[in-house]
């Protein structure tokens, strides 16, 4: 069973948004679920720092021994921090991915869109936990 926290939103692509101590600025990672799926992660493709995304455009990728993956931004906004530390520890996405393990900190557009997001419940329902 996967470890799907409370606190977070979710998206069907597996992305997860994780709001920060900062106003409009949340955290994205994959979650639990996914890369349970994928397998071993051993390398992360990221964007720029003050790249910009629109909702569902792929802003990464994503390498595990099973599969290469896109990662999909679950919102609109631009990016302000990559999580350097992925780039020495790409195994940090296994072992905590709604910690360490997160991938970019981005200021979002529109706070709308935060309802296009699933909540805990209903990703729960789309992986079967």
């Amino acid at each position: 069973m996967s470890e799907i926290p409370d606190d977070l939103l979710y998206s069907e692509e597996h992305e997860y948004l994780k709001p920060t101590e900062e106003e409009d600025v949340y955290l994205i990672g994959v979650t639990d679920y996914a890369q349970g799926e994928l397998g071993d992660v051993v390398f992360l493709e990221l964007p720029g720092v003050g790249e910009h995304f629109d909702r569902m455009d792929v802003f990464g990728t994503i390498e595990a021994v099973k599969a290469v993956s896109d990662l999909f931004a679950p919102i609109g906004g631009e990016i302000i921090e990559i999580n350097e530390a992925l780039d020495e520890d790409p195994a940090l996405v296994n072992t905590d991915p709604y910690g360490e393990g997160w991938m970019v900190r981005v200021r979002i557009d529109d706070a709308t869109e935060l309802d296009s997001l699933l909540s805990p419940e209903e990703y729960r329902e789309i992986v079967g936990d």
